[in-house]
């Protein structure tokens, strides 16, 4: 029976599997972060949207098997074993921004109890479950700058505010006076 997402045949020829490896490498080459989820009994349906999602912030959601990206990783120095995984297994490929991978995945987690999230890579440092989740969670770099120029506005809008004040307490008493 094929794979539900249809996109990896479950016989690869040796030259089909050379080139799912050269894929991975030109990847994993140019990723900030890469998430790893479980996506079994997942839709195909949800895995369209999915991937949607994920291309329109400038990511990509990429299943693989797990023997092929096993021999890219080790290539790479990296200590991952995705053999040890239970489940199908894709990866979330951030090429912009480090959280945005994991905030996309743990959001359609949310909505989707088939995503699981495993683990992920950051700066060339495997973290685990929990600490995904934790990245997922925080503010997008362009949240923490929109927050940081209110910060740095608000104390000067509150001088504008009460200076402005005296001068309409001042046109208010004038007004009067001239009465």
């Amino acid at each position: 029976m094929p794979r539900p997402d249809s996109l990896i045949p479950l016989a690869l020829t040796k030259e089909q599997k050379q080139k799912i490896i050269d894929e991975l490498r030109e990847k994993i080459a140019r990723q900030k972060a890469m998430a790893f989820v479980d996506f079994s009994g997942l839709k195909v349906k949800a895995l369209t949207e999915l991937r949607r999602k994920m291309k329109a912030a400038g990511c990509e959601f990429k299943a693989t098997k797990k023997t092929l990206l096993s021999l890219v990783l080790k290539e790479k120095s990296l200590k991952i074993d995705p053999q040890k995984i239970e489940g199908e297994i894709a990866l979330g490929f951030g090429y912009q921004d480090q959280i945005m991978p994991f905030k996309i995945l743990y959001e359609f987690s949310k909505e989707n109890e088939n995503l699981k999230i495993l683990g992920g890579l950051i700066d060339g440092e495997f973290i685990k479950k929990e600490k995904a989740i934790e990245v997922a969670v925080l503010p997008t770099r362009e949240e923490l700058l929109v927050k940081l120029a209110g910060s740095l506005s608000a104390p000067m809008a509150n001088l504008v505010n009460a200076l402005q004040g005296n001068l309409r307490n001042l046109v208010l008493v004038l007004g009067a006076i001239k009465k």
